[in-house]
């Protein structure tokens, strides 16, 4: 029998994506082990993730895919008005019974070590636990909003008010102050049952046996220091919390084409372009848009812009956005000298690794702040969904590695302000101090994956540990 572990991610394509780097890492680490991954069906649409799945499988045969077979959702939960994430939770939750007939089927010709689910699958937990099986919470965020999530509970009890009537500063341990309307988007009215379903969630956390989180300890060493003390589950028990990261994408092989976005930015100077990206979820109104664009053109700095179509247009599949009618007119032509708008995607490591790239105006997630600090790139942080504005509280006040974008009381950010954060980014003393601290942040991650390093310390005792 061949020893394996066990991991069960999510099924959007990031926490997909995420778990894979994961298992690519044990794999490096303990070639001898083999992965078995478990796909769930999304119940909305997460986008097609077949040729990703395809791509893995024929690169590291080691990894095997298994889809479990698709559950059907109460009828009154229906994909158009229903929070994903509330979509998500129900899904495990059904999934339950089809996860433990798995996990039986995959013992019947491997030791299965460990099973790693994304913190979604919390309680799913008592899975692998009714088969003696150890049972990780792979967290893909930070330690700071984990210390968040962890201390929920505990807000909870200490007001009957939703965060976002709260209107208050939210004392966390190890956590700058957060302002109430700016915990995680889906939590913010009570009265909503995906409050809940987090809720739920995050008092399953103590169950597990370890909790890997991708992060190092250096970047954030006040919230990493308070969930070990246990201060935020005092009244109750934290697991081991392993720090393993940073942990971002790598590619499978070189493609033979250098893509357009490459090959523009290698006529630029040094550090003289600002990139523009914000996810693959990441889109904006069309009137926003154009203040960006104004904005853009107004600073005078170099920039590569990342545009997606606008949320309506996105919504009726209308995969490309139309350009010119969606920016002001002309600004394509004045601006061609130094600058560069992209559809849809570019390849953001390798452009955040370009010597070209000065600066990174970024929606938060945090994959993108991994990226950016390992590449040295100071950020503009420019929220949209999920975690994203308490990672920008973080980010700004407590590891001061960006600079705050604010929106207007409707929530539109204008043009004055773009123009004004950008040219502060690129060329200002506290663009500066900015980038000094995301340099010395970059050597200090490379410090913590090399021998010795607090990263691969704690990798390497969370491996040993599955003997």
């Amino acid at each position: 029998m061949s020893s394996t572990i066990v991991l069960y991610p999510t099924p959007a394509i990031g926490h997909l994506i995420s778990m894979v780097e994961l298992g690519k890492l044990i794999l490096k680490t303990k070639p001898s082990l083999t992965i078995h991954i478990l796909i769930a069906t999304a119940p909305y649409n997460a986008g097609d993730t077949s040729p990703y799945i395809a791509a893995v499988s024929a690169a590291i045969p080691s990894i095997t895919f298994h889809h479990l077979p698709p559950v059907s959702l109460p009828p009154h939960l229906s994909a158009s008005s229903t929070h994903h994430e509330t979509l998500t939770f129900e899904l495990l939750r059904l999934n339950k019974p089809i996860v433990l007939q798995a996990l039986r089927s995959i013992s019947r010709n491997d030791t299965v070590h460990a099973v790693i689910m994304d913190f979604f699958c919390a309680e799913t937990l008592t899975v692998p636990a009714q088969l003696n099986i150890p049972g990780f919470i792979f967290y893909t965020s930070g330690a700071a909003s984990l210390a968040a999530f962890l201390y929920l509970p505990i807000l909870h009890r200490k007001s009957d008010q939703s965060f976002k009537d709260q209107n208050t500063l939210l004392d966390i341990p190890g956590v700058p102050p957060i302002p109430s309307s700016d915990m995680f988007k889906p939590t913010l009215d009570r009265n909503d049952k995906v409050y809940h379903d987090f809720l739920d969630c995050t008092r399953h956390f103590p169950e597990a046996t370890g909790m890997i989180v991708n992060t190092f300890e250096s970047l954030e060493p006040r919230a990493v220091k308070a969930i070990t003390d246990g201060l935020c589950v005092p009244d109750g028990v934290t697991p081991p919390i392993h720090c393993i990261g940073p942990l971002t994408v790598t590619k499978e092989g070189k493609g033979v084409v250098r893509p357009k976005t490459l090959t523009w930015l290698d006529s630029q100077p040094s550090r003289s372009v600002v990139f523009l990206c914000f996810g693959s979820l990441g889109s904006f109104s069309a009137e926003q848009l154009r203040e960006i664009a104004v904005g853009l053109e107004r600073s005078g700095q170099r920039f590569l812009w990342v545009v997606r179509s606008p949320v309506s247009v996105a919504t009726s599949g209308l995969p490309d956005p139309d350009l010119d009618s969606l920016l002001p007119a002309g600004f394509l032509e004045r601006t061609s000298e130094r600058g560069l708008v992209v559809k849809n995607w570019a390849p953001q490591v390798e452009v955040l690794s370009h010597d070209s790239v000065g600066g990174f105006v970024t929606h938060c997630g945090w994959n993108s702040v991994l990226e950016a600090v390992c590449a040295g790139v100071p950020m503009v942080a420019w929220p949209l969904y999920a975690e994203q504005r308490f990672n920008r509280v973080v980010l700004v006040e407590e590891l001061k590695l960006a600079l705050p974008i604010n929106e207007s009381e409707n929530g539109l950010v204008c043009a004055s302000e773009v123009e004004k954060r950008v040219g502060e980014l690129m060329d200002s003393e506290s663009g500066d101090s900015v980038r000094n601290r995301v340099l010395a942040m970059k050597n200090e991650a490379e410090a913590a994956l090399k021998d010795g390093g607090s990263s691969r310390v704690a990798f390497t005792q969370l491996t040993e540990s599955w003997n």
